[in-house]
């Protein structure tokens, strides 16, 4: 018997439409045809749940830990008409406001007292107070999916939207974000000081892609940006202040459909996630693992490729039909049902899960995965200081000399170029098996599920 494997049940398979973290990762969200409830992030503890009758939701997004949600209708029988987003007060239970366009939404974000609506071709800012109020609108390219994002820590202004050419991003910068309200006592630390007003302008566009984007990042401090295009396999991080490419990510080699990237609250590391089922963890501020032949480039002209960071981690998401019994009637039977592998990953700060938290330990981040079949797994970073030595040590990943031949002539003597094609060719394969041999693996801590509110959600 392998006791690491999950049981395997005879119930219905969890259906989730929507599943979205608050710009903290203290709480997520979760859409079903039954409703929507709200879960603590990470120990997953479910706070509360509101079942609605008479359509399904699109989208559930929450106004950090408030009681103010905003929803968006969808799905074969939606809620509320596509054009429409609904502010939903929990703590009252029921609707206080709504803003209707003429067109339907495509996107949303939000931060302390401000909501960005995200149409086909244009962004609208509302600030939200006591009343809601239009702040301005900016026009972009075809934006399908309604790609934006916002930066929330204290005192930040980014709003990155898609630019009106394809590949582009324009950074928008709003009012300061307010500090948080406490409704206890006031924190023991000194309140942040706000910075001062940069005397230069910002940068106002990143020429991120040369094809489409397919997503849009930004830690809560707003200093980074990261875009991802339709190709698939290389993440770019951006210095959202003055517009330069700070590093340049390796997914893979094929293409694939990148659904998400999350910064680590500290921005030292960054995850990646996608179609393929897997999850992707790198450095930031320390180099990434690279090809053995990488420290040839200065002597021999190499592909793009050999000079790729490529994650020192990895978690690949288990199919859910190891871990519940879909039987064809079963599958038949669930309206508009979601890709097995989709999913939603954010960083947890696993260290205030202590009863007794102390000021002077340093947080311990670890991942949570929540997948739209009702998967919720955490997840813990290989050791720091391992993945660390591994990213700077090419000898650990190639099992040769760190440095490149001191007498290495500037062009290879050969009578054809076939002969350096075919060890080009030859140095990729060796670097993908050893890739394969060395690549650090997540290791799950914790599965459960939500999604269902009968008591094991």
């Amino acid at each position: 018997m392998n006791l690491a494997r999950h049981s395997i049940s005879s119930t219905n398979p969890i259906h989730v439409l929507d599943a979205r973290f608050d710009p903290d990762c203290k709480i997520f969200t979760a859409a079903t045809p039954a409703g929507f409830a709200v879960y603590r992030a990470s120990p997953l503890k479910l706070i509360r749940k509101r079942e609605l009758t008479g359509g399904t939701l699109a989208a559930v997004v929450p106004l950090h830990t408030s009681n103010l949600l905003f929803l968006v209708g969808g799905g074969r029988s939606p809620l509320y008409p596509p054009n429409k987003v609904v502010l939903w007060d929990d703590a009252l239970g029921k609707e206080v406001a709504e803003l209707e366009f003429r067109e339907k939404v495509r996107g949303l974000a939000c931060r302390r007292g401000w909501l960005a609506v995200a149409l086909r071709r244009r962004v609208v800012v509302f600030e939200v107070g006591e009343q809601v109020t239009r702040y301005g609108e900016w026009d972009t390219c075809d934006n399908p999916q309604g790609l934006l994002a916002m930066a929330t820590a204290p005192y930040s202004t980014l709003l990155a939207i898609a630019g009106r050419q394809m590949g582009h991003v324009q950074m928008v910068h709003l009012p300061r974000c307010p500090l948080p309200m406490f409704s206890g006592p006031p924190p023991s630390s000194p309140p942040l000081k706000p910075p001062p007003y940069p005397t230069k302008p910002h940068v106002s566009i990143i020429a991120a892609h040369t094809t489409a984007l397919t997503t849009l990042s930004l830690p809560p401090s707003g200093k980074l940006l990261a875009t991802t295009s339709l190709r698939g396999t290389l993440i770019r991080i951006w210095d959202s202040w003055t517009g330069k490419l700070i590093k340049e990510l390796r997914r893979g080699t094929d293409k694939a459909e990148i659904y998400g990237v999350a910064f680590r609250p500290d921005e030292q590391e960054v995850c990646v996630w996608s179609d393929k089922g897997t999850v992707h963890v790198f450095h930031i501020e320390v180099s990434n693992r690279q090809s053995s032949l990488s420290g040839l480039a200065p002597f021999i002209p190499l592909p793009k490729y050999f000079d790729s960071e490529w994650s020192y981690a990895q978690y690949r998401i288990p199919v859910q039909s190891s871990h519940i019994s879909l039987s064809s009637t079963t599958r038949s039977s669930i309206v508009d049902a979601p890709d097995e592998e989709r999913c939603v990953v954010g960083w947890v700060d696993v260290s205030a899960d202590n009863s007794t938290p102390s000021h002077t330990t340093p947080p311990k981040y670890q991942l949570v995965a929540l997948t739209y079949m009702g998967g919720w797994y955490r997840l813990s970073l290989p050791d720091p200081e391992q993945s660390a030595k591994m990213a700077s040590s090419p000898s650990l990943v190639s099992g040769t000399s760190a440095s490149p031949p001191k007498s290495m002539p500037a062009v290879p003597r050969t009578s054809s170029g076939s002969s350096t094609v075919g060890r080009v060719e030859k140095g990729k394969e060796r670097d993908r098996e050893k890739k394969a041999k060395v690549t650090t693996q997540c290791t799950l801590q914790e599965f459960r599920r939500f999604g269902r509110w009968d008591g094991w959600g």
